[in-house]
């Protein structure tokens, strides 16, 4: 088995069962997008590949203690990576694209891989995917306080009194901020054609909730 595939299972164990939408779904997609945008900007792509594959693997340790998942994710990279015979240089690039992935933190990406991937991972935030994916972990992120009172600082708006608030709430601080941080043209284009379906969408709903 190759290192792509033998890295795709070992990330699907891990996030299995994983109730937010850091899952395999979206690892899956950020994957497929980092290769379309990678077909016209250009990069490494086994770097890219990895770097999609491992970098919310460390999702689950956030949920249970706090802190960021993009740190935790490139610890176990690096850990994997180094058990699965990969050269230093190939590990210290992905851990790199990892560590600067979040859209919250606003960490800047220094290689076209982690640019890329930065891309990706906030394209799946947009169109009806992104909206799918918001209101899903809203509910997640709910639970998770009910249960295990685990509380999601950079998501705030998921644990207002009136779930349409904080869904409003979220729409204006992220989907339609993310193309003014995107750093491909690419990515640009497709973020765009996502933005209008989410736009008809806010539309519809306002409508309906008036």
């Amino acid at each position: 088995m190759d290192l792509i595939e033998s890295t795709r299972q070992f990330v699907a164990g891990i996030l299995e069962g994983e109730p937010s939408t850091h899952d395999m779904s979206h690892i899956n997609r950020v994957e497929n997008t980092c290769m379309k945008i990678q077909e016209t900007e250009g990069g490494d792509l086994k770097v890219l590949r990895l770097a999609a594959l491992l970098h919310d693997v460390g999702i689950v340790r956030e949920h249970e203690e706090g802190g960021n998942h993009a740190e935790y994710s490139a610890e176990i990279a690096r850990e994997f990576l180094g058990k699965s015979g990969a050269e230093a240089e190939l590990i210290d690039h992905v851990a790199s694209c990892i560590l600067t992935h979040r859209f919250s933190r606003g960490m800047k990406a220094e290689t076209i891989e982690a640019r890329i991937l930065q891309d990706a991972d906030r394209i799946d935030a947009l169109g009806a995917v992104g909206i799918f994916r918001s209101l899903v972990s809203m509910g997640a992120l709910r639970a998770l306080k009910q249960t295990i009172g685990t509380v999601k600082e950079t998501s705030m708006n998921a644990y207002t009194e009136d779930p349409f608030d904080g869904f409003y709430d979220y729409m204006e601080r992220k989907p339609f901020r993310i193309p003014e941080r995107l750093n491909t043209e690419t990515a640009r284009v497709i973020a765009e054609q996502r933005l209008e379906i989410m736009r008809m969408y806010l539309e519809e709903l306002k409508q309906e909730t008036v």
